[in-house]
């Protein structure tokens, strides 16, 4: 049976400035590549605006019978996020002091997942409990980057994460990013191996950078094709009409040539 919050005062209050914030490694070096690849086809698609919080292992804190609890997920999206002032550096984000429930949390599994399961209560709780029933992060998913696998976890009604199931294609939609989270494998930063992408409403496939440069290149090289196509094209029909002029040009001599041969014979040639 899932514990509950009901019997715990969760309160939500700022990082202090002085806590020093552990500094553990991440589990391998896909994690930060992955956090880094979701986080380009934002950006370059010009989703990242004001108000909107990207960030990979940033500490998300809530204060939970007076003890301060940071999970820092492997990557999360939250909205309506107040700026930093003074030009400040954040070090953490606090739901609902300093901006909106994360709309989505992403754990990169490894080989030895067992935290990002956990459902354990008591202090310091689980990354389950605490994204489920002390956060309520709308979306929770799981994503094993060695076999490609994507676990994608809604909060129901009843305060519940519940697995969400694929669509068609295989894709999740994301209500509070606005789009489509799958699976895709490929090639990007010298790895090979399974990524998560974003696709729009109309199932188009985001693009990073080096493929949108590709994608540029590509149709380049194309529209220098149809223009060379065109002009090779325009060469030929100038061509032809120029034989065909010569061709009326003889045709015309010849004729000429013929009706005076006519008249030296006293023929009048027909008009």
């Amino acid at each position: 049976m899932t514990a509950s919050t009901a019997d715990l005062k969760i309160t939500w209050e700022k990082l202090p400035d002085d806590f020093i914030l552990d500094e553990e490694p991440v589990a391998n070096i896909d994690q930060p590549l992955l956090a880094a690849a979701l986080r380009e086809i934002l950006e370059i698609a010009g989703l990242i605006v004001t108000g909107i919080l990207v960030a990979p292992n940033m500490g998300i804190c809530a204060t939970v019978d007076s003890k301060l609890v940071i999970k820092a997920p492997d990557w999360f999206y939250a909205r309506n996020v107040q700026p930093l002032e003074n030009q400040e550096i954040r070090r953490s984000y606090t739901p609902n002091l300093e901006g909106e429930i994360p709309a989505i949390v992403m754990e990169f599994l490894s080989a030895t997942a067992n935290d990002e399961y956990s459902r354990k209560k008591t202090y310091p709780p689980g990354k389950w409990f605490f994204y489920e029933q002390i956060l309520r992060v709308p979306v929770y998913a799981l994503f094993e980057p060695a076999a490609g696998v994507l676990e994608v976890y809604h909060l129901d009604s009843s305060g519940k994460y519940e697995v969400q199931p694929p669509d068609a294609f295989g894709r999740y939609w994301i209500s509070g990013v606005g789009l489509f989270i799958g699976v895709w494998y490929g090639t990007k930063a010298e790895r090979t191996g399974y990524w998560l992408r974003w696709w729009d409403e109309s199932s188009e496939m985001l693009l990073w950078g080096a493929e949108m440069v590709e994608r540029e290149r590509q149709e380049r090289a194309i529209a220098q094709q149809q223009a060379e196509q065109e002009r090779q094209e325009r060469a030929i029909a100038q061509q032809q009409a120029e034989q065909e002029r010569e061709r009326a040009e003889q045709e015309r001599e010849r004729s000429s040539i013929f009706a005076a041969q006519l008249r030296a014979l006293g023929i009048e040639p027909e008009a």
